[in-house]
């Protein structure tokens, strides 16, 4: 299994302080949690994200601590499927370009580091009072084919700059099967994973990477046959774990604000 601390490092420190953000990256380092890649969700945040990334570094009093993880930490751009973004894609999708283009020009310590397309995909988890404000009542069919029509240009957009994707699908496997089959892109890891083993399958047999986050310590009784045989099934050199930082804590953490150190407890659950 390899680790991918997938994380959203600006959410870290809006929701604490720099200060905070700091303390995170020296704890990665002296656990020695060696990679962590910051997922962009919005069409211009990548170089919001990196420059969040430099300050809570250039805090760290270890000049050798700072080096070692300006190495080894990198960054997605990719755009969420929010209603906004997915009514104006064709501008998101030239500015998700544009943003790229520019940044790997620009001075920022992480430049070259830009190692994904994503997270996108496919959310037809309704939940208007979660932190995503994602409600069925925004969905006619010009939101739902518009959605999918945003997920397959970002596909289109990785296979140009030959970058991996990260899958977001959520409560959508019909819809992102019929995207990925479409555009014929298969590179990359369906991040959060949240079904079961036929879709693991399908996804595999496409070439897909499958990651799993805190989320599955949160598994009933009931459902964990389900997913032993889903773990049993899956080839070790094709998962990953993440965090999805500062959410989905894993058990014994759960309700508290996740963060990359606790991925040791997602190893020690699966």
């Amino acid at each position: 299994m390899f680790s991918d601390t997938h994380f959203h490092f600006h959410n870290l420190v809006e929701n604490n302080s720099q200060e905070y953000g700091t303390e995170i990256l020296e704890q990665m380092a002296k656990n020695k949690i060696y990679f962590g890649l910051d997922i962009g969700t919005r069409a211009d945040d990548l170089a919001y994200r990196a420059q969040t990334l430099e300050d809570c570094l250039e805090a760290l009093p270890d000049v050798n601590m700072q080096s070692k993880l300006k190495k080894s930490i990198y960054l997605s751009a990719g755009i969420w499927p929010d209603p906004d973004s997915i009514e104006d894609r064709y501008t998101c999708i030239e500015t998700l370009k544009e943003s790229i283009e520019e940044f790997r020009e620009s001075d920022s310590a992480f430049a070259k580091h830009v190692c994904a397309i994503g997270e996108g995909g496919i959310d037809h988890h309704w939940n208007p009072s979660g932190v995503d404000h994602h409600s069925q009542e925004d969905y006619d069919d010009a939101m739902f084919y518009g959605e999918k029509e945003l997920f397959g240009m970002q596909l289109e957009l990785a296979r140009e700059l030959d970058l991996p994707f990260i899958i977001h699908s959520r409560d959508g496997f019909d819809d992102t099967m019929d995207v990925l089959r479409s555009i014929r892109y298969d590179r990359g890891i369906v991040h959060c994973f949240s079904y079961g083993l036929e879709e693991a399958k399908q996804f595999l047999d496409l070439g897909w990477y499958i990651a799993l986050g805190g989320a599955l310590t949160y598994t009933k009784k009931s459902q964990m046959d389900d997913l032993v045989a889903l773990l049993n099934y899956l080839p070790k050199d094709r998962i990953l774990l993440e965090t999805d930082s500062p959410y989905l804590a894993p058990v014994p953490m759960r309700g508290q604000e996740n963060n990359p150190l606790f991925i040791k407890y997602t190893y020690e659950f699966i």
